[in-house]
């Protein structure tokens, strides 16, 4: 398996961590998700952001 490398200062260790405000399908929705974003300990600099519970946004 392959390291993966910050693109910007090259470095091996990655944290997840959360927002504190969750994105919502729409203005007036109630529910929402997190956001998890992956990003380097060393510059902080984000490698990715995902959606916890994308089903939210599924249409009906």
């Amino acid at each position: 398996m392959e390291t993966k490398k910050c693109f910007k200062c090259g470095g091996t260790e990655f944290a997840e961590g959360t927002d504190y405000m969750p994105i919502k399908p729409n203005l007036m929705s109630m529910s929402g998700a997190n956001k998890i974003y992956t990003f380097c300990l060393h510059c902080g600099e984000v490698d990715s952001i995902r959606i916890e519970n994308t089903t939210i946004f599924k249409k009906k």
